[in-house]
């Protein structure tokens, strides 16, 4: 027998571990290299992982719901395809280790696996009650907590909610909107917790988690009729990363109406034989990627983000936009070095990117990344509208719909008034370090470029 770990692979820069939804292949079962065994979800987006081997799974290390962190072992493979491993691992499934003793012979592959599970509670619960007191954090929390000023002691003081009293997101998004000294106090008024014996000298039991206090909310009444929705995960993380967002940075926009009359009388000339020559469509998404991207190779400082008093400038040019998903939800996927590519390339990599968002498909690191976001409110019907930053990035813009309209028109014979396609954008800033002037500038600059559309172009 072989068996060979498969691994939570690394997901993106800031995503640290990932929680089991639902596995997709059963203990004893055959499975191909690059098969998905079990499907998983991070606070960016769900994602299957799979198999690194060929053979028969023969160990699940972690139930539905578990949080494992990236580099630690899911499942265990067989790649000599055992089928004696397979079916004496089927009937023994693994267990968190207990202080009675078994009374019946257990598989090796099994008494291996749970000695590998009992050795990472114990780690888990050695740090938490380790003589500094310290916690696991993740790079979210800690993020967090460097912007808004909080030391380690006080991080440590916060209760957690999560996997073994872990500070999750709302955990510290809750102390900072109930007022952080008021919080401080409180847990420095309690009294404090005297750990049960142990029940047994090999089993250590986890210090109870502090409960933490919810935050303030306006208190809702309920009419007949009315209907209670319970927010979905994804929903629950976009409204946490939206009040992050307005808590962190101070919001500006400038609006730019902008006359794109030539950018429409070009894609309708291209656009039937864009279609029959590249079978996709091109929209107006890529062509507005295009002129931000020339707009911040012009402007380098809104391609930045802020690290405490530190501003940190990016390299790449990495433009993300806001996709609608089935269930409503919004998700923003990344085209990396979009500086880097021509037009076809810009529109294939945001058609692909668009329809595997709208249908949960993306992988972790294609949502990872992201310098600068564009939304497109107008595809809603909406004239124009006011997005909120994706943090640490310290700009967005939103572009409304194209509108015909009547509009004054310069000419060597005097003013003119005309019919033209007309459309507002609107570009929200970071104003710790975006100031009016370049905000502005900005989305001017973006408007020009589609003002000055070369009808002639090629595609």
């Amino acid at each position: 027998m072989a068996e060979k770990p498969i691994l939570m692979p690394k997901m993106g820069e800031s995503i640290a571990e990932a929680t089991i939804i639902r596995w997709l292949k059963n203990v004893g079962e055959r499975i191909e290299k690059d098969e998905p065994i079990v499907e998983i979800a991070t606070d960016k987006v769900d994602s299957e992982i799979p198999s690194t081997e060929a053979g028969i799974l023969t160990q699940q290390m972690h139930g539905e719901g578990a949080v494992v962190k990236v580099g630690e072992p899911v499942a265990m493979v067989d790649s000599e395809g055992s089928a004696a491993v397979a079916s004496a691992s089927a009937s023994a499934p693994v267990q968190a280790p207990v202080s009675e003793p078994v009374a019946a012979p257990v598989a090796p592959a099994v008494e291996k696996a749970a000695a590998m599970v009992e050795e990472q509670m114990t780690q888990v619960q050695t740090q938490m009650s380790s003589a500094d007191g310290s916690r696991f954090y993740s790079p979210l929390v800690m993020n967090i907590a460097r912007t808004e000023g909080i030391s380690m002691t006080e991080l440590e003081s916060i209760p957690g909610t999560g996997k073994e009293g872990r500070v999750t997101k709302s955990d510290i998004m809750a102390y900072l909107q109930g007022g952080r000294k008021a919080a401080a106090t409180a847990v420095a008024a309690a009294p404090a917790l005297t750990p049960a014996p142990a029940a047994s000298p090999s089993v250590v039991e986890p210090a109870a988690a502090p409960v933490a206090k919810p935050a303030a909310k306006v208190a809702v009444s309920l009419n007949p009729g009315d209907e209670v929705v319970e927010m979905d995960r994804v929903r629950k993380l976009i409204a946490d990363h939206m009040v992050m967002s307005k808590q962190t940075s101070p919001h500006v926009t400038s609006f730019v109406e902008a006359d794109v009359t030539n950018l429409v009388a070009w894609r309708n000339k291209v656009k039937d034989s864009f279609k029959k020559r590249e079978g996709e469509n091109i929209t107006f998404t890529p062509l507005f990627i295009e002129a931000i991207t020339k707009a911040i190779k012009d402007f380098p400082m809104i391609n930045v983000s802020v690290d405490g008093d530190k501003i940190i400038k990016r390299k790449d040019i990495n433009v993300g936009m806001a996709v609608a998903q089935q269930n409503g939800n919004l998700i923003v996927p990344v085209i990396k070095n979009a500086d880097s590519m021509n037009l076809l390339g810009i529109t294939r990599k945001v058609n692909d990117l668009a329809n595997r968002a709208r249908v949960n498909k993306l992988t972790p690191d294609e949502i990872q990344g992201g310098t600068y976001t564009l939304t497109n409110v107008g595809s809603f019907g909406n004239v124009f509208g006011t997005p909120v930053i994706n943090q640490p990035q310290v700009a967005i813009m939103a572009v409304g719909a194209i509108r015909k309209k009547p509009a004054v028109i310069e000419t060597e014979y005097g003013d003119v008034i005309a019919i033209r396609h007309m459309m507002y954008l609107s570009h929200s800033y970071d104003h710790r370090v975006v100031d009016g002037a370049l905000g502005g500038m900005f989305v001017r600059r973006v408007a020009d470029y589609l003002e000055q559309w070369d009808l002639d172009r090629e595609v």
